[in-house]
């Protein structure tokens, strides 16, 4: 048993000194979402200053020329577009010319490379004011998650990631994968208490690893980043699976084993897994 720790530790170690990141330009990108509290009945849009004049498409106006100008006289809401273009940041943030008006939803959503950096401003048109938020924020995942309010000087907002949703759905992923490959272990004979133990361990370590590692990388890379390292690290842990089942499995079998057993039970019940997986994450997207 020992040595199957060391085993299990040692690919652990790798995988945490040599990670993998994806660079593309391809798929879902970034998000700052923020919800408001305390602008019930009031009308008012919402737009991120950036500490950087451009990110992305959207760039701040320039002085020389209007060719980089997003709104047009005509256009809806040009109005409100104005009065953000004219405001002038005491810390020399930029209007990159993307707002929305947050009246009914009392949120505001940039889906498309928001600033990193940024400030929240306010404008209601009604007293034609503005509030701009007491701090500057940062994008901390990636897709961030914040929850602004009022507060006696402007406007505060804190980080609203939904954690505790993460890691629940994290603890049911990891226990119906070793729940299904202990079913199968059953069906492909395996029942001595040792090689109960033996699955039971070296799953939970697989399972803990690479549930925390696409958790990780969903959280700082998006759903895309996530679908790629989910078949890698699959392939991954079934050939880590392989290995340590063949060797210990039979080592502890009461009978003989065929050699080939164990690296089909691994590639079973991994597939099994896996396919389940991708089904569940369809119907139950929350729980993935």
């Amino acid at each position: 048993m020992k040595k199957i720790i060391i085993v299990l530790l040692c690919i652990i170690l790798i995988t945490v000194v040599f990670p993998l990141a994806i660079n593309a330009d391809t798929g879902p990108k970034p998000s700052v979402v923020i919800d408001f509290t305390g602008l019930e009945g009031q009308t008012y849009y919402v737009t991120l200053l950036s500490s950087v004049e451009s990110t992305g498409p959207f760039s701040a106006l320039s002085d020389s020329n209007n060719a980089n100008r997003h709104y047009e006289e005509g256009d809806e809401d040009y109005d409100i577009f104005l009065k953000f273009a004219e405001y002038k940041d005491c810390d020399g943030f930029y209007f990159l010319q993307f707002f929305k008006n947050c009246t009914q939803t009392h949120q505001f959503s940039w889906t498309y490379y928001p600033p990193q950096v940024f400030k929240i401003l306010v404008y209601f048109p009604e007293t034609d004011s503005f509030i701009v938020s007491d701090a500057t924020y940062e994008r901390y995942a990636f897709d961030s998650y914040f929850t602004a309010e009022l507060t006696g000087t402007g406007l505060s907002a804190y980080q609203s990631y939904k954690y505790s949703g993460e890691t629940l759905s994290l603890v049911l992923r990891i226990l119906l994968t070793i729940a299904i490959e202990l079913v199968i272990a059953l069906l492909f004979g395996y029942r001595a208490k040792k090689q109960i133990l033996i699955i039971m361990l070296v799953n939970l370590v697989t399972q803990i690893s690479l549930n925390l590692g696409l958790n990780a990388i969903n959280y700082k890379s998006g759903a895309m980043a996530f679908i790629v390292f989910y078949v890698l690290l699959e392939i991954a842990v079934f050939i880590t699976e392989a290995v340590l089942y063949s060797w210990y499995l039979k080592k502890h079998s009461p009978k003989e084993l065929p050699a080939w057993k164990p690296t089909v039970y691994a590639l079973t019940a991994n597939a099994f897994s896996f396919a389940l997986g991708v089904v569940l994450a369809y119907w139950i997207p929350g729980m993935f």
